[in-house]
């Protein structure tokens, strides 16, 4: 490629150039040079059916690709005369530039997921916006527990396929399911690969179809999954929501989200403790902890869930809670003298959720739960006994394959006796691909008929009507539904409304109770009352990322920076005057480049 004459391509040609290699591009003086990470796929491809075939094992971050895309500079060459007639072929998508809707459903470790892939979006230049209708491309983050959601997730599909718009799919449903019919030809990100979410989501809104569905791995042992330092866009700017590990140890019969999810791979205390640390330097004031399975946690690195939080609560300010997810019996059995000491800690929520599924030996064994109901009772006993006041939430399915009418009065037995506060009511769904959808089902009419039964029994009791006039401490967190209060929560994570006023946002404050209902109270400010501040930053706005580095941050301020002088050193304000002589400037500078670039 010496001169323009020998160039055959009416495209500029394009060198893919390695960010370590010093390239002299003098050596090309006609060309439009773009410096593209080898490990990109190119844009004339059609299809590509796994973006893995493509990469390396020295992938670029995406911070790295950001920085990349801020130093492309093209060098200017003299156009060819066009031919009469012949239109000039040009690739007009531009990725980066779109704006991004992410939608997810399930439980808390999937909204974190979405929290992280929302973040590298925008940090790698997408807006990421609440409406839906101005989406250049729909995220949809799928939970595979029960029919319901996916039939959700697989009507969202739909619907952005009849609006035109572009679609990538994430979480346990394509996990599991990669080859369903309505996932044909979509674009898809593995519960493990959320990490590289940027280079799907460029290749989708270019036309092309990329799949991600790997485990990550480090010399042949399974990581916990995608790295707790890539940024983030969190939902609720106080609340910060960390994955301790991802996957179970257990084989229960009915659940799908294992075949998603896979065997349990946890994260290192330091790598956690680092980012809890980080949020509260966010202005986090509430950390939710959670996995498929905490109780599990460590016992794939050698450690265990009681030395995990007994180095978090040490990152823990004043001011601020720390709550824990879902834990199986099993697992929570061996540590319960450890974890009533944790749970009575100040800075610890006295709340714990439990499934217990069933009160039915003979159900649990159907479901390879790995307990027995008395396996349940011993920790509900001993943590009642243990931490006065404690709300300890649980699950529980109704209508499993081969229940009889005694398995489920037992049940019914275990929720008069320990009149959960929260109780979780699912109808049994069998799931495709799971065992317990070969079992023999019970009729439809009589799980529906179970159902209503126990919720009716849950309904009877209101939990927190002796609770009218005790004094408490709560942290403001959320805003009701209805916009008509805050939401805030007492030691026991119990919901208390209180009034919305700005300044008790992210703050702890006292509380009198005057009103009880069956899934909250109601606080009334106790006047004078000292107002407790975490001692850490402000929170980050709404829809500000989490987590960039220093070096993205730096360039960020650089940018409004330099944007500001430009703005300040004009003596003119905006008006007409000045709009007309800007665009007359404006104007003989593109002349004035257009005849020194034909001139070159």
């Amino acid at each position: 490629m010496q001169n323009n004459s020998n160039v055959t391509d009416q495209r500029a040609e394009q060198l893919a150039i390695s960010p370590q290699t010093p390239t002299d591009f003098s050596a090309f003086p006609n060309t439009i040079v773009f410096c593209v990470f080898p490990t990109m796929p190119s844009a004339c491809d059609s299809l590509v059916d796994d973006i893995e075939d493509m990469v390396t094992s020295h992938d670029p971050t995406p911070y790295e690709r950001q920085f990349a895309r801020r130093s492309i500079v093209p060098r200017a060459r003299k156009h060819k005369q066009q031919p009469a007639g012949e239109e000039l072929q040009a690739d007009s998508v531009i990725p980066g530039t779109q704006k991004i809707w992410v939608r997810t459903w399930g439980c808390s470790h999937n909204s974190s997921d979405g929290e992280y892939m929302a973040g590298q979006l925008a940090a790698s230049g997408y807006e990421i916006t609440e409406n839906p209708s101005d989406a250049d491309l729909w995220l949809l983050n799928s939970c595979t527990v029960k029919n319901p959601a996916e039939d959700h997730f697989r009507n969202s599909i739909k619907k952005a396929q009849e609006q035109n718009k572009k679609v990538v799919v994430a979480g346990c449903v394509p996990q599991a399911q990669p080859r369903m019919d309505y996932l044909k030809d979509l674009s898809i990100i593995g519960v493990q690969q959320i990490d590289r979410v940027v280079e799907v989501v460029d290749e989708a809104v270019k036309g092309h179809s990329v799949r991600l569905l790997g485990q990550k791995k480090e010399k042949g042992k399974r990581l916990g999954g995608a790295r707790l330092d890539l940024p983030k866009i969190r939902k609720n700017p106080l609340i910060e929501i960390i994955s301790i590990n991802t996957g179970c140890l257990n084989a229960c019969t009915y659940c799908k989200t294992k075949h998603a999810r896979g065997d349990l791979a946890s994260y290192p205390i330091e790598e956690l403790v680092e980012r809890a640390r980080q949020s509260f330097q966010e202005g986090v004031c509430e950390i939710w902890l959670t996995s498929e399975d905490t109780g599990a946690y460590g016992r794939d690195i050698g450690t265990d869930l009681p030395s995990l939080l007994w180095e978090l609560v040490k990152e823990i300010p004043e001011g601020a809670m720390l709550r824990l997810g879902m834990t199986n019996p099993p697992y929570i059995l061996e540590h319960l003298e450890e974890m009533a000491k944790i749970l009575n800690h100040p800075r610890v929520y006295a709340f714990l959720h439990v499934p217990v599924q069933s009160a039915s030996d003979s159900v649990l064994m159907d479901m390879k739960r790995e307990y027995c109901c008395a396996d349940f009772k011993q920790v509900m006993d001993f943590l009642k006994e243990k931490v006065p006041g404690i709300t300890i939430a649980t699950d529980i399915i109704c209508g499993f394959p081969g229940e009889t009418d005694e398995d489920f009065e037992q049940t019914m037995e275990l929720v008069r006796l320990y009149r959960f506060p929260s109780l979780f009511i699912n109808q049994f769904y069998p799931r495709p691909g799971t065992p317990a959808a070969k079992m023999e089902q019970i009729p439809a009419h009589m799980k529906k008929q179970r159902t209503k039964d126990l919720s009716a029994l849950f309904h009877s009791y209101n939990p927190y009507d002796h609770k009218i006039g005790e004094r408490q401490r709560v942290l403001v967190t959320e805003e009701s539904f209805d916009s008509q209060y805050y939401v805030a929560h007492n030691k026991f994570y119990e919901q208390v409304l209180v009034p919305k006023k700005p300044e008790f946002k992210g703050k702890m404050i006292e509380v009198d109770i005057y009103e009880a209902g069956k899934h909250y109270m109601k606080g009334c400010p106790v006047e004078d009352a000292q107002v407790f501040t975490p001692s850490i930053a402000q929170p980050l706005q709404k829809g500000q990322v989490s987590g960039l580095p220093q070096e993205l941050k730096k360039a960020h301020d650089f940018h409004a920076s330099v944007a500001s002088s430009a703005l300040k050193g004009w003596s003119w304000g905006f008006d007409g005057d000045g709009l007309k002589l800007l665009s007359f400037g404006l104007a003989l500078a593109a002349i004035i480049m257009f005849f020194v670039i034909e001139l070159h």
